[in-house]
């Protein structure tokens, strides 16, 4: 059974920076591309970062690109997702998902969320 498990979200105020991770388990880890998604409220699911399968530079949304990065750690089958200079329109419930074949908003697999404040 695929279990995603996102930790690390919190209350921050704007220009802080919090760390968030995902443990995966039941599931091989190289085989499957693994994502971060957040979904503000009233708005739609967006995409973060992606994580290929086959090992490549990972994705970041050009919109979060010099203030997120990602990054996974093969042997705790754990990804992470690292925000900096936090704005208050980061404010959303942060999803971890994995699929077979790549990212997109339709994924295999999802993770129950952990949500993000980012206090004015």
């Amino acid at each position: 059974e695929v279990q995603l498990v996102e930790a690390g979200g919190g209350l921050v105020q704007a220009g802080g920076s919090l760390r968030l991770s995902c443990e995966a388990s039941g599931f091989t880890f190289g085989d499957y591309a693994i994502g971060w998604f957040r979904q503000a409220p009233g708005k739609e699911r967006e995409a973060v970062a992606c994580h290929r399968r086959d090992g490549g530079a990972p994705y970041i949304a050009d919109s979060l690109k010099g203030r997120f990065t990602t990054s996974s750690d093969i042997a705790k089958s754990t990804v992470y997702l690292e925000m900096n200079n936090l704005k208050p329109e980061d404010t959303a419930v942060y999803y971890c998902a994995v699929d077979a074949l790549w990212c997109s908003l339709v994924m295999d697999y999802w993770g129950k969320g952990t949500l993000v404040t980012v206090s004015s």
